[in-house]
């Protein structure tokens, strides 16, 4: 694989990246030869995974926070590649769900891919470059007591198409749709919500998708090296599933 969805020479920056699918899309972006700038609420951890990988570096951000999406992208050199990859979630119906949490998941969801991507946009352009946004399958199919979180999941795709069609041939963009994936976001829901009964969900949530587990988030970092890549140079507006079959069944 090392020899193919090469990215030599090429500047991304990954925004959730200090954990998670993002800190594995960051190590994968690095093997395949690109410099990240890794991005994340989370300074004090962006940076140790920083010193972890060949010529990262990182930038505490808050993808709310305007100016400081300002700040952290203009004083970027270049950007060849945007991997949209902070987010949060809820359960909840829309009975439980306060309006304070609704805003919330949409600010950090929606509105932290939109203010991220349009100040990247001037260097994405001028690279011809690529933008990954994370999406879930919760934005293609309902899952139970994931009101807010499907509703934001739904606006990531959508814009994802919308800004694959508005800039074709000058900019490509795609949308990663995991299913579950064993990630510290998983961990956090199970000790949160079911904490004396985490092994029963956990493998509840395995046996949600039709393969028998839950994704792994190389698995996903996988799949965004190649949509980076020139390999996929005809891949734009995509929706791409990484599900173990759960949106198939």
């Amino acid at each position: 694989m090392d020899s193919i969805f090469r990215l030599d020479g090429r500047a991304a920056l990954v925004t959730g990246g200090a954990s998670g699918i993002g800190l594995e899309v960051c190590r994968a972006l690095t093997k395949a030869g690109a410099a990240v700038t890794i991005a994340d609420i989370d300074g004090e951890r962006a940076e140790e995974v920083a010193r972890e990988l060949p010529g990262a570096r990182a930038r505490q951000l808050d993808v709310t926070d305007e100016a400081q999406v300002g700040a952290v992208i203009g004083a970027l050199d270049r950007i060849d590649i945007l991997v949209n990859n902070a987010g949060i979630g809820l359960v909840g119906g829309i009975e439980e769900t306060a309006a304070e949490d609704f805003r919330r998941l949409m600010r950090v969801n929606v509105e932290g891919v939109y203010l991220v991507t349009r100040a990247a946009m001037p260097q994405l352009l001028a690279a011809k470059g690529t933008v990954v946004n994370i999406g879930s399958v919760s934005g293609l199919v309902a899952v139970k007591r994931r009101f807010a979180y499907c509703a934001t999941k739904g606006a990531v795709i959508a814009l994802s198409r919308q800004l694959a069609i508005d800039y074709a041939g000058r900019l490509r963009v795609n949308c990663v749709c995991p299913g579950t994936v064993e990630t510290p976001f998983v961990e956090a829901y199970l000790e949160k919500f079911h904490k004396h009964e985490k092994e029963k969900v956990r493998a509840e949530l395995h046996a949600r998708q039709p393969i028998g587990r839950m994704g792994r988030p190389e698995e996903v970092a996988h799949m965004v090296r190649y949509l980076c890549s020139a390999e996929a140079g005809f891949v734009t507006g995509s929706v791409v599933t990484i599900d173990g079959g759960w949106t198939a069944a």
